[in-house]
């Protein structure tokens, strides 16, 4: 989509949702039918069954029917912003609260402010401080949030590559630095050849401070997670001598070969390849990757699958620790006005989510059914013999669609885990927990997630790309320092500057 039309989308946007805002105080619509609410969600695999039995249970416990939009979720971005500019925004609607197109069409009055409104509904309050903050637009909450681990940051190692050199787990990024040389010098599949690299990078399809490997390891040389506070004042994190500091060093490494030469353009379904191919022995990403790659060590080498590690978080040279958190959730459940008009009207959909944040409602929508696909042991889900094809469809439908209506469901986190069923996997699973609440101790948040710069709105398309593009170019060569740092005067002559002033007076204002 070209920035023309996405600023020809985004007036769209505007004047339909203000039009919008006037039907639902005129009358001239129906208000929603009271036994049925219309969701828009997102879809990874095969759409399930409208009279499916996953479904009629999820029916079951909101009391109400069911009309789903699936939207598969690479179309998902897309499709939203085509439905926000229409006249048919479904009651429910799975949203990324602080994208500029979902911010306009709430403030014209299309979705309920739900400030103030979800204490009473014990599922749907926020079960987590930091993360009822991270969801907040300038101070209002506009959709109920969809649980995540607050800190699931960490690395991935080949177990295997470290027993062979004699290497230590790394605690330091200089210890880190260590392995990667190592990794790339000194033979670790024990070839003869020179063939293999330290870390794994991917082309990252998000911008800056999305989580990219980047983004996590100038956290650890101390740049702010995104934003943070400079002599009394909030700077963006790539305004710091932390974040030149960093790539300075992850440039270093790049020009002595221990990143994999195709990191500008890797694609993300394909970053687990090198680490099982035995040609890269790093990854940093989501700790979830460690039991995946021990997963796919099963389909590859049966009998020899004990080749992962996970470590950590790491302090920088000087033993200060600084931890790459989440934002707590991934995306919100917001509600429209278009026909849920009224207080009553929109207790009724709250009860609804409510009962599907429920214990019994996290479950059905994170593991299933219990008894047809599924047995409980313990704390784990432990999955039932899958011949018959409507149990099967059972699980692809909790897998690939239903987990994305849970606002408190997941795994771990209010529903079952998925039992492991070797000692590695169980082993690595019970790590996730360890790491994680010792890296919370160092977690360095966002302080302004919940404020939405309206200059970052109007033009948050132009400004996007700068630092993310700027900082490949850097670390692959083809600029120096001094042209990186003046791609990021570039921002702030762009609209940086305004959004800077605007983002620390909000954040005054709304207490960020």
């Amino acid at each position: 989509m070209t920035i023309f039309s996405r600023r020809r989308l985004a007036v769209a946007v505007v004047l339909s949702t203000a039009m919008l805002a006037a039907a639902c105080s005129s009358g001239d619509e129906k208000p929603a039918a009271s036994n049925e609410l219309t969701v828009m969600a997102p879809l990874f695999g095969t759409a399930p069954d409208p009279g499916g039995e996953m479904q009629q249970a999820v029916e079951k416990v909101v009391g109400k029917k069911l009309k789903i939009t699936w939207v598969p979720n690479a179309e998902y971005g897309d499709k939203t912003n085509v439905t926000l500019a229409s006249d048919k925004i479904p009651d429910l609607m799975v949203v990324n609260e602080k994208s500029p197109a979902f911010i306009k069409a709430a403030e014209a009055g299309a979705f309920w402010d739900l400030t103030g409104k979800l204490d009473k509904y014990e599922n749907l309050k926020p079960a987590n401080e930091q993360t009822g903050k991270n969801t907040l637009v300038n101070g209002k909450t506009y959709g109920i949030y969809r649980v995540r681990p607050l800190l699931r940051s960490g690395i991935v190692i080949r177990k295997d590559w470290l027993a062979k050199l004699g290497l230590k787990e790394p605690k330091t990024v200089e210890d880190l630095y260590t392995v990667a040389k190592a990794f790339t010098e000194q033979d670790p599949d024990g070839n003869g050849k020179k063939d293999t690299y330290g870390l794994i990078i991917p082309k990252w399809p998000g911008g800056y401070s999305s989580a990219s490997p980047y983004d996590v390891m100038e956290t650890w040389f101390g740049a702010p997670n995104g934003w943070g506070e400079r002599d009394g004042k909030l700077v963006p994190g790539f305004d710091t001598p932390e974040f030149l500091g960093a790539n300075r060093w992850l440039r270093k490494w790049v020009t002595e070969g221990l990143i994999n030469p195709d990191f500008a353009t890797l694609d993300t379904a394909n970053w687990n390849d090198p680490f099982v191919q035995g040609k890269g022995g790093m990854i940093i990403d989501v700790n979830v990757r460690a039991t995946q790659l021990l997963d796919l060590f099963k389909e590859k080498t049966p009998k020899d699958i004990d080749k992962v590690t996970l470590v950590g978080n790491l302090a920088r040279a000087d033993g200060k620790k600084f931890s790459y958190p989440f934002t707590g959730y991934n995306m919100v459940i917001a509600v429209s006005k278009q026909n849920v008009r009224t207080d009553e009207q929109l207790d009724q959909a709250l009860q609804s989510l409510d009962k599907l944040a429920s214990k019994e409602g996290s479950v059905l929508v994170t593991n299933g059914i219990e008894g047809r696909n599924f047995k409980v042991d313990g704390k784990y889900a432990v999955p039932i013999a899958q011949d018959d094809p409507k149990v099967k469809a059972i699980q692809n439908d909790v897998d690939k669609a239903f987990i994305q209506l849970g606002t408190r469901a997941s795994v771990g986190m209010g529903a079952y885990q998925l039992r492991p069923n070797d000692a590695p996997s169980r082993a690595m699973r019970e790590k996730f927990d360890v790491l994680m609440n010792e890296d919370l101790k160092t977690a360095v948040f966002n302080p302004v997630l919940g404020v939405i710069a309206p200059t970052s709105i109007s033009k948050g398309q132009t400004l996007q790309n700068i630092i993310p593009d700027a900082r490949i170019k850097y670390l692959s060569g083809a600029i120096t320092e001094d042209q990186l740092k003046a791609e990021i005067k570039r921002w702030y002559d762009s609209g940086g500057t305004q959004i800077a002033q605007e983002t620390n007076d909000l954040a005054a204002k709304v207490g960020g």
